[in-house]
């Protein structure tokens, strides 16, 4: 039986596909697939650059951490090892010294009320992230509509180079499979597997259906969320009226969480 051209070009290229193992099939199937992942919910909250701002003089008792702490770990499925070892966490606490090692002024005379304080420390997001330089596989990128530092869970290695080139210790390594150890699990969010490096995405997923990060929510006005680039934001307000600190400024890694440690600056 005769074809004609077109007929001719369409089996050509089927059998292209059969005789690359369906390797294109699968390029054309994910290539749809991430397409139809990048539509935009109009609810989705959108910013130039996202930040936190922490006032930690509204962090008063062990209540007002462990509520942040727990409803992160909880939607994301961080689980909990029990092992300090292999201790898995996005939000955490951490003694001032160790937070904020090289301050200008002397640890030695800070206010005794701060210097025993822990403070609250999760990922920072930075505007220029070394983590993202290391990594080989992109497995952890910054996004470029708002600056979120990013986690692909799917492309990680489990190199550790990030964990490594991060300053501030703000990434877990699974040792061991992670899912045994969640003590109730959110179909909404994906598990880990062993071998994968986690942290706090700013909860991306919130944002895209137009909800703020869970600590935020949860902090009982503890916690600031907004753009930096937008001067009328909640945080770029909180910027003007008080004096804050991000951790270990002399980087250059221009983080994007600032946190409140004393009064208003009046200068």
């Amino acid at each position: 039986m005769g074809i004609n051209r077109r007929q001719f070009l369409k089996i050509a290229g089927f059998s292209s596909l059969i005789g690359l193992g369906g390797t294109s099939a699968s390029l054309l199937r994910k290539s749809i697939l991430e397409a139809s992942q990048e539509e935009q919910d109009p609810r989705a909250l959108l910013g130039k650059r996202w930040a936190l701002v922490i006032d930690m003089s509204k962090f008063k008792t062990e209540d007002d951490y462990r509520r942040v702490i727990d409803v992160c770990h909880r939607i994301h499925n961080v689980p909990d090892i029990g092992n300090p070892k292999s201790e898995v966490k996005w939000i955490w606490k951490e003694e001032y010294e160790n937070v904020f090692p090289s301050q200008d002024f002397d640890n030695q005379y800070v206010e005794e009320s701060l210097k025993n304080k822990p403070f609250l420390v999760l990922c920072n997001h930075c505007d220029n992230p070394p983590c993202v330089r290391v990594c080989p596989t992109k497995a952890t990128f910054k996004r470029k509509s708002d600056g979120i530092v990013m986690m692909d869970m799917h492309r990680c290695i489990g190199c550790r180079f990030c964990m490594a080139a991060c300053p501030f210790g703000a990434r877990s390594f699974n040792f061991q499979d992670p899912r045994p150890f969640l003590k109730e699990m959110n179909p909404e969010f994906p598990t880990r597997t062993k071998g994968v490096v986690e942290k706090c995405t700013l909860c991306y997923e919130r944002l895209a259906i137009g909800l703020i990060p869970a600590c935020v929510e949860a902090s009982n006005g503890a916690m600031a969320f907004g753009d930096l680039k937008d001067p009328n934001s909640e945080v770029r307000k909180l910027l003007r009226d008080n004096y804050t600190i991000r951790r270990k400024p002399e980087l250059g890694t221009l983080p994007s969480v600032f946190y409140i440690i004393g009064g208003k600056n009046n200068a």
